[in-house]
């Protein structure tokens, strides 16, 4: 699964990169959509996710992969529980979107810093990555976008535009070109998730 694959333009990947490519994709198209399927593309995306970002030597990201596993498990159990409400009340739509008071938006900025500091402090003294500061800022951001987006808060959207700008830098460094691609397509599909979930919740 490791081998080279040419796509286009000169572009190379491998079989794993690809699968894990296509699979996020899959994954966050479901989450705007509120699909509780979407963990289990989200669960199989990051074990394989794990291995790509273990072989760049990305070892927060790599890390990051096992946390979204368990997130992504609490995270269907919240859906699956929400959407099973819904038949039973014979609601029409599933949204139950909300957004975070100014409380929320304090503690999830400083649990961003904290867990930077943190991860950036792991990665620097006991790996041998090259970007501990990039890639600690970033898992501890992709740690707080997918709490929020497990708990249904609109601005788990904003989160992930900011990171995955960010991210499409880090893996064009990388040489993770597909990777880059896929982080530029979620920079469209978290904006489209905003502006969707926000329509949705102006409307309840």
């Amino acid at each position: 699964m490791n081998q080279t694959l040419s796509l286009f333009f000169g572009l190379s990947t491998t079989p794993l990169e690809l699968i894990s490519f296509l699979l996020a994709i899959v994954n966050v198209l479901l989450n705007i959509r509120q699909v509780h399927w979407a963990w289990l593309f989200a669960i199989i995306s990051s074990a394989l996710y794990g291995i790509v970002f273990f072989d760049a030597k990305l070892y927060g990201d790599m890390g990051l992969q096992l946390v979204f596993i368990v997130v992504s498990a609490w995270g269907w159990c919240l859906w699956w529980r929400d959407a099973r409400q819904v038949r039973v009340q014979n609601v029409q739509t599933g949204v139950q979107s909300s957004t975070l008071s100014r409380v929320g938006y304090v503690i999830s900025m400083l649990a961003w810093l904290s867990g930077f500091a943190v991860l950036a402090w792991f990665l620097k003294s006991y790996t041998d990555t090259d970007v501990p500061y990039a890639d600690g800022f970033l898992t501890a951001g992709s740690l707080l976008g997918q709490v929020l987006l497990s708990r249904k808060k609109i601005e788990n959207w904003l989160v992930w535009i900011v990171v995955d700008v960010l991210y499409v830098g880090l893996y064009v460094h990388k040489n993770l070109i597909l990777t880059a691609i896929l982080y530029a397509v979620f920079v469209v599909l978290a904006s489209a998730g905003w502006r969707v979930w926000h329509r949705a919740n102006a409307t309840k």
